[in-house]
């Protein structure tokens, strides 16, 4: 299996934490050099490992962005 490198842009937060020190973060990340995208994922603590997540281009995340917003409202009115 070939090397996947990436390149953390920019850190936005952290949604959670485990106790073994793994975050839960949405980031700006590029990867294999290709242009950055929004992604979320867990992280050990120094970044050289990852878990299985998501990655969003900015479109994608803005429709995101609107399921979830209609979502959390609909969970408001039940």
């Amino acid at each position: 299996m070939p090397d996947i490198t990436h390149d953390i842009h920019k850190n936005y937060g952290t949604l959670s934490e485990e106790r073994n020190g793994w975050k839960k973060e949405l980031n700006l990340v590029s990867w294999n050099g290709r242009s950055p995208k929004l992604d979320i994922r867990d992280w050990a603590p120094d970044h050289e490992k990852m878990g299985k997540g998501i990655t969003l281009s900015k479109e994608e995340a803005a429709k995101l962005l609107e399921l979830l917003t209609a979502a959390l409202e609909e969970d408001k009115r039940e």
